[in-house]
C-alpha cells in the first residue's frame, strides 16, 4: 500500500538515500520515498502517480500492469481451457471466463458482442436461436465433438413430429398468402 504523508522530519530515501526535504514524501514497504525515486521496475512510471497500489515480487517494485503482464495469470478459459492472462480482456458469464474470441455460442459458434443476448444452459454458452431450439427438443442435451459444430447431422426421433407439423404449417401459410 501507497501513502502520501506530510513530512515532519526528514527522513532517508529508500531509492537514493538522500533526505528527503520535500513537503510530501511516498511511505511504501515500511520505507519513505521521494516522489522521484519510487518507480516501477520494468517501465520506470513514477507510482506515486498510477494509483495508491504497489506489487513486490522477486525483489521487485512493480506497476499493476508489469506485475500482471509478468506474474499475473487469470485461469483458463472455460471453451479452450487455455490460459488467459491476466491482463487479456475477458468475457464473463456467471463462474465462467473466456476469452473474447472464445465467446461464442457453442453449437453454431456465432459469436457474441457486447449486449447481445445468450443463455447458459449446462455450462454452454448458446445463442437464442439454439436455446429456444433445445428447449424444444425431448432431453435436451447437446453433444459437442473436436472439429464438429455439435450440431447431429440427422434430426432425432423426437424431432421429425415437430419439423413434419412445422413444414405443413409452413405451406399451409403459403397457401393462404
Amino acid at each position: 500500500m501507497l501513502s502520501v504523508q506530510p513530512d515532519t522530519k526528514p527522513k532517508g530515501c529508500a531509492g537514493c538515500n538522500r533526505k528527503i526535504k520535500d513537503r510530501y514524501l511516498l511511505k511504501a514497504l515500511d520505507k519513505y520515498w521521494h516522489e522521484d525515486c519510487l518507480k516501477c521496475a520494468c517501465c520506470d512510471c513514477r507510482l506515486g502517480e498510477v494509483g495508491s497500489t504497489l506489487y513486490t515480487k522477486a525483489n521487485l517494485i512493480l506497476c499493476r500492469r508489469d506485475y500482471l503482464r509478468l506474474f499475473g495469470v487469470t485461469g483458463n478459459c472455460a471453451a479452450c481451457s487455455k490460459l488467459i492472462p491476466a491482463f487479456e480482456m475477458v468475457m464473463r458469464a456467471k463462474d465462467n471466463v473466456y476469452h473474447l474470441d472464445c465467446f461464442a455460442c457453442q453449437l453454431c459458434n456465432q459469436r457474441f458482442c457486447v449486449g447481445d443476448k445468450f443463455f447458459l444452459k449446462n455450462n454452454m454458452i448458446l445463442c437464442q436461436t439454439d436455446y429456444e431450439e433445445g428447449l424444444m427438443k425431448e432431453g435436451y442435451a447437446p453433444q459437442t465433438k473436436a472439429g464438429n459444430s455439435g450440431r447431429p447431422r440427422e434430426p432425432l426421433p423426437s424431432d421429425r413430429a415437430f419439423q413434419t407439423a412445422r413444414r405443413r404449417s409452413q405451406q399451409e401459410e403459403a397457401r393462404i398468402i
